[in-house]
């Protein structure tokens, strides 16, 4: 089943963070190498991947048919439980993309949140992260989900009224 809940677009000083919650049916450890392990996360976030996974080490993420490429650095990492990365754009140059699990008896809980971010470009930044969430699960199960660019245009006029201007 998948989860529709919007994420939440948190007003701060430096702009706006934008945090999602979500409930997982996996344990911690299939979650967490969806998120770490290259080929995982080539699974659900449709990219190239390389990852030095240490404080420091490089995170780096390549949609070829988007013709987009993004390179991070890891700034936090508490194996399971924590995996945090820059993801400097021209519109958002100082932000940080922050993985939190926490296990749970039916499977682990996840919070994502990606910081200091602004509009216009938070619609599109939500939608597409509301849109890979939901390919997750599958990516940490036995079946894989593919993210789709209609499915990310749908929740792009859910998130419009939420981005302040």
């Amino acid at each position: 089943m998948i989860d529709d809940r919007l994420g939440e677009i948190r007003r701060t000083d430096d702009g706006c963070d934008l945090i999602f919650e979500r409930r997982l049916s996996q344990p911690i450890e299939t979650v967490w190498a969806a998120l770490t392990v290259p080929e995982r996360i080539s699974e659900w976030l449709l990219t190239k991947t390389e990852v030095d996974l240490r404080v420091g080490g490089r995170f780096a993420l390549e949609w070829v048919d988007e013709a987009y490429s993004m390179e991070g650095v890891i700034t936090e990492l508490d194996p399971p439980r924590l995996i945090a990365w820059t993801w400097p754009h021209a519109q958002h140059p100082n932000s940080v993309v922050r993985w939190e699990l926490t296990a749970e008896a039916s499977g682990c809980r996840l919070v994502l949140t990606q910081t200091d971010m602004r509009p216009p470009h938070l619609i599109s930044v939500s939608a597409g992260w509301h849109a890979y969430l939901e390919c997750l699960p599958g990516a940490a199960a036995p079946e894989i989900t593919r993210c789709t660019a209609e499915r990310e245009r749908e929740l792009r006029a859910r998130y419009e009224p939420l981005v302040p201007a």
